[in-house]
Protein backbone atom coordinates (compact mmCIF):
# COMPACT_ATOMS: atom_id res chain seq x y z
CA UNK A 1 0.00 0.00 0.00
CA UNK A 2 1.40 3.38 -0.97
CA UNK A 3 1.55 6.29 1.41
CA UNK A 4 -1.30 7.95 -0.49
CA UNK A 5 -3.47 4.84 -0.12
CA UNK A 6 -2.70 4.34 3.57
CA UNK A 7 -5.45 5.24 6.06
CA UNK A 8 -5.23 8.75 7.45
CA UNK A 9 -3.83 9.24 10.93
CA UNK A 10 -5.53 11.72 13.23
CA UNK A 11 -2.68 13.78 14.69
CA UNK A 12 -4.96 16.18 16.58
CA UNK A 13 -4.76 16.46 20.36
CA UNK A 14 -6.65 18.44 23.00
CA UNK A 15 -4.71 20.30 25.68
CA UNK A 16 -6.63 22.28 28.31
CA UNK A 17 -9.46 23.00 25.90
CA UNK A 18 -7.12 23.93 23.04
CA UNK A 19 -7.24 21.89 19.83
CA UNK A 20 -3.79 21.32 18.33
CA UNK A 21 -3.64 19.89 14.78
CA UNK A 22 -0.46 18.03 15.72
CA UNK A 23 1.07 17.22 19.13
CA UNK A 24 4.26 19.12 18.22
CA UNK A 25 4.82 22.46 20.00
CA UNK A 26 7.68 24.89 19.46
CA UNK A 27 9.39 25.28 22.83
CA UNK A 28 9.74 28.67 24.48
CA UNK A 29 13.09 30.35 24.03
CA UNK A 30 14.02 28.36 20.92
CA UNK A 31 11.53 29.69 18.38
CA UNK A 32 11.64 33.41 19.04
CA UNK A 33 8.25 35.04 19.47
CA UNK A 34 6.73 32.81 16.80
CA UNK A 35 7.33 34.22 13.32
CA UNK A 36 11.13 34.21 13.16
CA UNK A 37 11.21 30.79 11.44
CA UNK A 38 8.74 31.76 8.70
CA UNK A 39 10.08 30.54 5.37
CA UNK A 40 12.39 28.08 7.11
CA UNK A 41 10.27 25.75 9.28
CA UNK A 42 7.16 23.87 8.17
CA UNK A 43 4.50 25.67 10.20
CA UNK A 44 1.89 23.19 8.98
CA UNK A 45 3.56 20.51 11.10
CA UNK A 46 3.54 22.67 14.23
CA UNK A 47 0.55 22.28 16.54
CA UNK A 48 1.27 25.33 18.70
CA UNK A 49 3.98 27.84 19.50
CA UNK A 50 5.19 28.66 23.00
CA UNK A 51 6.61 32.17 22.64
CA UNK A 52 9.83 33.49 24.15
CA UNK A 53 9.52 34.19 27.88
CA UNK A 54 8.14 37.57 28.93
CA UNK A 55 8.68 39.77 31.97
CA UNK A 56 6.81 43.01 32.53
CA UNK A 57 9.85 45.07 31.52
CA UNK A 58 12.54 44.47 28.86
CA UNK A 59 15.69 42.60 29.90
CA UNK A 60 19.16 42.66 28.37
CA UNK A 61 20.02 39.17 29.55
CA UNK A 62 23.44 37.87 30.52
CA UNK A 63 26.75 39.05 29.02
CA UNK A 64 28.46 36.82 26.41
CA UNK A 65 29.54 34.14 26.01
CA UNK A 66 26.04 32.80 26.58
CA UNK A 67 26.01 29.47 24.71
CA UNK A 68 28.34 26.48 24.80
CA UNK A 69 27.92 23.22 22.92
CA UNK A 70 28.21 20.09 25.05
CA UNK A 71 28.23 16.40 24.15
CA UNK A 72 24.66 15.69 22.96
CA UNK A 73 23.39 19.09 23.99
CA UNK A 74 24.09 22.71 24.79
CA UNK A 75 24.45 25.06 27.73
CA UNK A 76 22.80 28.44 27.58
CA UNK A 77 22.75 31.44 29.88
CA UNK A 78 20.78 33.89 27.74
CA UNK A 79 19.32 35.34 30.90
CA UNK A 80 15.81 35.63 29.46
CA UNK A 81 16.63 38.56 27.23
CA UNK A 82 13.26 39.83 26.02
CA UNK A 83 11.27 42.88 24.91
CA UNK A 84 8.79 43.21 27.78
CA UNK A 85 5.01 42.94 27.67
CA UNK A 86 4.38 46.36 26.06
CA UNK A 87 6.51 45.73 22.98
CA UNK A 88 5.33 42.13 22.73
CA UNK A 89 1.70 43.21 22.49
CA UNK A 90 2.38 46.14 20.16
CA UNK A 91 5.18 44.83 17.92
CA UNK A 92 5.41 41.05 18.10
CA UNK A 93 1.88 39.74 18.59
CA UNK A 94 0.30 41.14 15.39
CA UNK A 95 2.68 39.27 13.07
CA UNK A 96 2.47 36.09 15.12
CA UNK A 97 -1.33 36.31 15.17
CA UNK A 98 -1.29 36.47 11.37
CA UNK A 99 0.23 32.97 11.30
CA UNK A 100 -3.06 31.53 12.53
CA UNK A 101 -1.35 29.18 15.00
CA UNK A 102 -2.24 28.35 18.58
CA UNK A 103 -0.02 30.70 20.58
CA UNK A 104 0.97 30.05 24.19
CA UNK A 105 2.55 33.03 25.93
CA UNK A 106 5.35 32.09 28.33
CA UNK A 107 5.54 34.40 31.34
CA UNK A 108 8.31 34.95 33.87
CA UNK A 109 8.28 36.80 37.15
CA UNK A 110 10.47 37.87 40.02
CA UNK A 111 7.43 38.29 42.28
CA UNK A 112 3.89 36.98 42.58
CA UNK A 113 2.62 40.42 41.66
CA UNK A 114 4.52 40.36 38.36
CA UNK A 115 3.02 36.99 37.40
CA UNK A 116 -0.45 38.29 38.18
CA UNK A 117 -0.03 41.49 36.19
CA UNK A 118 1.29 39.63 33.16
CA UNK A 119 -1.68 37.26 33.29
CA UNK A 120 -4.08 40.21 33.37
CA UNK A 121 -2.35 41.96 30.48
CA UNK A 122 -2.48 38.83 28.32
CA UNK A 123 -6.03 37.83 29.21
CA UNK A 124 -7.63 40.07 26.57
CA UNK A 125 -4.80 39.92 24.04
CA UNK A 126 -6.22 38.76 20.71
CA UNK A 127 -4.25 35.82 19.38
CA UNK A 128 -2.99 34.52 22.73
CA UNK A 129 -4.62 31.16 23.50
CA UNK A 130 -2.87 30.01 26.69
CA UNK A 131 -0.28 30.98 29.29
CA UNK A 132 2.74 28.86 30.16
CA UNK A 133 4.07 29.90 33.56
CA UNK A 134 7.85 29.66 33.88
CA UNK A 135 8.27 28.89 37.58
CA UNK A 136 12.00 28.28 37.24
CA UNK A 137 12.47 32.02 37.87
CA UNK A 138 14.11 33.27 41.10
CA UNK A 139 11.83 34.91 43.65
CA UNK A 140 13.74 38.04 44.64
CA UNK A 141 11.71 38.54 47.82
CA UNK A 142 12.57 35.02 48.99
CA UNK A 143 16.33 35.27 48.58
CA UNK A 144 16.43 34.11 44.95
CA UNK A 145 14.95 30.62 45.43
CA UNK A 146 13.18 29.29 42.34
CA UNK A 147 9.39 29.39 42.51
CA UNK A 148 9.51 25.88 41.06
CA UNK A 149 11.63 24.45 43.87
CA UNK A 150 9.12 25.19 46.62
CA UNK A 151 5.65 23.58 46.32
CA UNK A 152 3.98 26.40 48.26
CA UNK A 153 5.49 29.12 46.05
CA UNK A 154 4.70 27.15 42.87
CA UNK A 155 1.09 26.74 44.00
CA UNK A 156 0.75 30.40 44.90
CA UNK A 157 2.21 31.54 41.57
CA UNK A 158 -0.30 29.29 39.80
CA UNK A 159 -3.17 30.69 41.89
CA UNK A 160 -2.15 34.27 41.12
CA UNK A 161 -2.05 33.60 37.37
CA UNK A 162 -5.33 31.67 37.54
CA UNK A 163 -7.05 34.64 39.16
CA UNK A 164 -5.70 36.99 36.49
CA UNK A 165 -6.86 35.16 33.37
CA UNK A 166 -9.55 33.05 31.77
CA UNK A 167 -6.97 31.47 29.46
CA UNK A 168 -5.60 27.97 30.07
CA UNK A 169 -2.79 28.08 32.67
CA UNK A 170 0.16 25.74 32.12
CA UNK A 171 2.91 25.83 34.79
CA UNK A 172 6.29 24.79 33.36
CA UNK A 173 7.78 22.59 36.05
CA UNK A 174 11.40 22.81 37.09
CA UNK A 175 13.69 19.75 37.04
CA UNK A 176 15.09 21.10 40.33
CA UNK A 177 11.90 20.05 42.13
CA UNK A 178 12.65 17.22 44.54
CA UNK A 179 9.23 15.60 44.01
CA UNK A 180 7.95 16.29 40.51
CA UNK A 181 4.79 14.28 41.04
CA UNK A 182 3.98 16.17 44.21
CA UNK A 183 4.67 19.46 42.44
CA UNK A 184 2.27 18.51 39.64
CA UNK A 185 -0.46 17.77 42.19
CA UNK A 186 0.10 21.08 43.98
CA UNK A 187 -0.28 23.18 40.84
CA UNK A 188 -3.29 21.09 39.80
CA UNK A 189 -4.97 21.91 43.11
CA UNK A 190 -4.02 25.58 42.59
CA UNK A 191 -5.95 25.80 39.32
CA UNK A 192 -3.59 24.67 36.56
CA UNK A 193 -5.16 23.33 33.37
CA UNK A 194 -2.07 21.40 32.23
CA UNK A 195 1.64 21.14 33.08
CA UNK A 196 4.72 21.24 30.88
CA UNK A 197 8.12 19.78 31.76
CA UNK A 198 11.04 19.85 31.98
CA UNK A 199 12.84 23.16 31.90
CA UNK A 200 16.61 23.12 31.34
CA UNK A 201 18.82 21.50 33.98
CA UNK A 202 21.28 23.80 35.80
CA UNK A 203 24.80 22.88 34.68
CA UNK A 204 28.24 24.31 33.90
CA UNK A 205 31.39 23.71 31.92
CA UNK A 206 35.00 24.84 32.49
CA UNK A 207 37.76 25.64 30.00
CA UNK A 208 40.70 23.71 31.43
CA UNK A 209 43.27 25.81 29.54
CA UNK A 210 42.10 29.18 30.82
CA UNK A 211 40.60 27.67 34.01
CA UNK A 212 37.55 29.83 33.47
CA UNK A 213 33.90 28.90 33.06
CA UNK A 214 32.69 28.52 29.48
CA UNK A 215 29.79 30.90 30.17
CA UNK A 216 30.12 34.42 31.51
CA UNK A 217 27.29 33.60 33.94
CA UNK A 218 29.22 30.46 35.05
CA UNK A 219 26.03 28.40 35.35
CA UNK A 220 23.63 27.82 32.48
CA UNK A 221 20.78 25.54 31.51
CA UNK A 222 21.54 22.19 29.89
CA UNK A 223 19.24 21.08 27.07
CA UNK A 224 19.35 18.68 24.14
CA UNK A 225 19.39 14.88 23.85
CA UNK A 226 21.62 14.53 26.92
CA UNK A 227 18.70 15.43 29.20
CA UNK A 228 16.05 13.29 27.49
CA UNK A 229 16.14 10.24 29.81
CA UNK A 230 15.76 12.56 32.82
CA UNK A 231 12.86 14.35 31.15
CA UNK A 232 11.09 11.11 30.18
CA UNK A 233 11.34 9.89 33.77
CA UNK A 234 9.89 13.13 35.13
CA UNK A 235 7.07 13.17 32.59
CA UNK A 236 6.18 9.60 33.56
CA UNK A 237 6.13 10.53 37.24
CA UNK A 238 4.07 13.68 36.69
CA UNK A 239 1.56 11.89 34.46
CA UNK A 240 1.02 9.22 37.11
CA UNK A 241 0.54 11.83 39.83
CA UNK A 242 -2.01 14.14 38.20
CA UNK A 243 -5.11 14.09 36.02
CA UNK A 244 -3.87 17.10 34.07
CA UNK A 245 -2.61 16.85 30.49
CA UNK A 246 1.20 16.75 30.45
CA UNK A 247 3.33 18.44 27.79
CA UNK A 248 6.74 16.77 27.66
CA UNK A 249 10.01 18.21 26.48
CA UNK A 250 13.73 17.66 26.76
CA UNK A 251 16.05 16.65 23.94
CA UNK A 252 13.46 15.64 21.34
CA UNK A 253 15.20 15.31 17.98
CA UNK A 254 12.64 13.32 15.99
CA UNK A 255 9.53 11.16 16.01
CA UNK A 256 10.99 8.30 18.05
CA UNK A 257 11.86 10.69 20.86
CA UNK A 258 8.42 12.30 20.71
CA UNK A 259 6.72 8.91 20.84
CA UNK A 260 8.79 7.96 23.86
CA UNK A 261 7.35 10.96 25.73
CA UNK A 262 3.82 10.17 24.57
CA UNK A 263 4.05 6.56 25.73
CA UNK A 264 5.37 7.77 29.10
CA UNK A 265 2.23 9.86 29.57
CA UNK A 266 2.59 13.12 27.63
CA UNK A 267 -0.37 14.39 25.61
CA UNK A 268 1.87 16.64 23.49
CA UNK A 269 5.55 17.47 23.22
CA UNK A 270 7.73 20.53 22.75
CA UNK A 271 10.77 20.60 20.49
CA UNK A 272 13.45 23.12 21.40
CA UNK A 273 17.20 22.75 20.94
CA UNK A 274 16.76 20.80 17.70
CA UNK A 275 15.44 24.01 16.10
CA UNK A 276 19.00 25.33 16.13
CA UNK A 277 20.39 22.18 14.53
CA UNK A 278 17.75 21.28 11.96
CA UNK A 279 14.79 23.60 11.24
CA UNK A 280 13.42 20.74 9.13
CA UNK A 281 12.72 18.80 12.32
CA UNK A 282 9.01 19.70 12.16
CA UNK A 283 8.19 18.18 8.77
CA UNK A 284 10.41 15.18 9.41
CA UNK A 285 8.95 14.49 12.85
CA UNK A 286 5.34 14.79 11.69
CA UNK A 287 5.96 12.51 8.71
CA UNK A 288 7.77 9.87 10.78
CA UNK A 289 5.08 10.07 13.48
CA UNK A 290 2.41 9.33 10.88
CA UNK A 291 4.46 6.42 9.52
CA UNK A 292 4.86 4.97 13.01
CA UNK A 293 1.12 5.16 13.66
CA UNK A 294 0.33 3.43 10.36
CA UNK A 295 2.84 0.64 11.00
CA UNK A 296 1.39 0.03 14.46
CA UNK A 297 -2.26 0.38 13.52
CA UNK A 298 -2.75 3.56 15.58
CA UNK A 299 -5.58 5.63 14.09
CA UNK A 300 -5.30 8.53 16.58
CA UNK A 301 -2.01 9.80 17.95
CA UNK A 302 -3.69 10.63 21.27
CA UNK A 303 -4.12 6.90 21.82
CA UNK A 304 -0.35 6.68 22.35
CA UNK A 305 -0.54 8.80 25.53
CA UNK A 306 0.33 6.63 28.51
CA UNK A 307 0.32 3.46 26.38
CA UNK A 308 3.68 2.21 27.65
CA UNK A 309 3.49 -1.50 28.47
CA UNK A 310 4.91 -2.83 31.74
CA UNK A 311 8.15 -4.73 31.55
CA UNK A 312 7.35 -8.47 31.28
CA UNK A 313 8.09 -10.53 34.39
CA UNK A 314 11.08 -12.82 34.33
CA UNK A 315 10.20 -16.37 33.31
CA UNK A 316 9.85 -18.82 36.15
CA UNK A 317 12.89 -21.00 36.56
CA UNK A 318 12.09 -24.65 37.27
CA UNK A 319 14.54 -26.51 39.41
Amino acid sequence: MSRAEAPAVDLGVEIAGLHLPTPLIAASGTFGYGDEYAGVADYGAIGAISAKGLYLNPRDGCPPPRIWETPSGMLNAIGLQEVGIERFLAEKLPSVRALGKVLIANICGSSFEEYGELARRLDDAEGVHGIEVNISCPNVSAGGIEFGCDPDMAARATEVVRRGTRLPVIPKLSPSASDIGGMARRVEDAGADAVSLINTIPAMAVDVETRRPRLANTIGGLSGPAVRPVAVRMVWQAARATRLPVIGMGGIAGAEDAIEFLLAGASAVQIGTMNFVDPGVWRRTRSDLEDYCRRHGVARVRDLTGAMEPFPPAPEVRR
